[in-house]
């Protein structure tokens, strides 16, 4: 149980390093909190991260990495997202994207203005490793 608490406090660090606000605010980041993380025994050295993002109106995601499948379901809002090559995409509530460990995610941002955007994200990666990486900014980030 140490363990979880422990890697659940690195994984808070590495989102509060990777996903924050810009502009003229203070930064902010993305409250990210952890539901369920879980050995897969069928898949050895592998474990389940299941947590719940937030963004805040009009907040951005920097450019990042992950060291994961990563499987997103959006709850509520709208995001804008876009890997690196690819065309930005509008993602509404009910709609889902994913992530593989070697795309690079120029970044997401909250399309609104006014209203959070909550996301459900689901890792699989090997176990006690890091999800998120920044990465440089990418032509065409958001």
């Amino acid at each position: 149980m140490k363990h979880v608490a422990m890697f659940s406090s690195f994984l808070s660090l590495a989102l509060l390093l990777s996903l924050q606000v810009h502009g003229d605010d203070a930064a902010q980041a993305a409250k990210e909190t952890p539901l369920m993380i879980k050995r897969l025994p069928d898949v050895p050295g592998k474990e389940a991260l299941l947590e719940k993002v937030v963004l805040a109106p009009g907040q951005v995601a920097s450019p990042h990495r992950h060291n994961a499948d990563v499987f997103v379901y959006v709850l509520e809002g709208t995001i804008v997202t876009q890997l690196k090559g690819g065309l930005p995409r509008t993602l509404h509530a009910g709609e889902v994207f994913y992530e593989s460990p070697t795309d690079i995610h120029n970044g997401s941002r909250n399309a609104s203005s006014v209203d959070p955007a909550t996301l459900l994200v689901f890792f699989v990666k090997k176990i006690g490793a890091p999800t998120t990486f920044p990465v440089p900014a990418v032509d065409g980030a958001h």
